[in-house]
């Protein structure tokens, strides 16, 4: 057996680029996108922002499965891909998930000031009944921490995965021209209960709705960063 059949074969990646450590270092300049490329990322970065208005126009299945792909291409702790996207398309449905929002708003404003709690009532939250879709991000928690690379001293490491998977829906929509609003105020086991998700789900990023835009400026998260701020 030759010291070359004693090698490991390398491991190419799953996702993204599989170019070889080699191939990087013969041409370290190759590893850039393309100018035209970086542009385009660098501008979806810029305009991506938080949307609370949609129209009702229902998203194209090609654009919904682009997008879902880019959210499955995000990095992860062990490469676990512990996010579960569910999509709600039944308005019954999304309107029994806004109604868990609009009691935890009412909730949360009762223990501010009077100002404090004027501006959460002023919330726009009704994107979680217009869109025409929303998708709930849950984390799949049932692996546990010690059989995954790197969750044994962070345990927590699986919800970071889905954040990074979020953004990279949240940037995808934007760049196919779809409003994302990011959705927490809900408490977590209220929404896993109402979708029937089995132990060890959790609902980690709430209901990211996605839909096209609707530009109508309001107070709170639609006002530009630092006079009341975006996410």
């Amino acid at each position: 057996m030759t010291a070359d059949e004693r090698m490991w074969p390398r491991p190419v990646p799953l996702v993204g680029d599989g170019s070889a450590a080699s191939e990087r270092a013969a041409d370290p300049a190759g590893w850039a996108l393309a100018p035209d490329a970086r542009a385009g990322l660098y501008e979806a970065i810029a305009a991506r922002r938080d949307v609370r208005r949609f129209r009702p126009d229902p998203v194209p299945g090609d654009v919904l499965q682009r997008v879902l792909g880019a959210a499955h291409a995000a990095p992860s702790v062990g490469h676990s891909q512990p996010w579960r996207f569910l999509l709600v398309r039944d308005p019954e449905l999304r309107d029994r998930a806004a109604l868990l929002t609009d009691r935890e708003r009412l909730r949360q404003a009762a223990l501010l000031e009077e100002d404090a709690a004027r501006r959460l009532l002023d919330l726009q939250l009704e994107g979680v009944r217009e869109a025409p879709l929303g998708v709930v991000v849950c984390c799949d928690r049932r692996t546990p921490a010690a059989g995954v690379l790197g969750r044994a001293t962070f345990p927590d490491a699986d919800l970071w995965s889905c954040a990074a998977a979020i953004q990279n829906l949240w940037l995808a929509a934007r760049a196919e021209g779809l409003g994302v609003g990011w959705v927490t105020l809900f408490r977590p086991e209220d929404l896993a209960a109402l979708l029937g998700l089995p132990d060890g789900v959790v609902t980690w990023a709430g209901c990211a709705s996605a839909g096209p835009t609707s530009a109508r400026r309001r107070l709170g998260w639609n006002a530009p960063a630092g006079r009341g701020g975006s996410r």
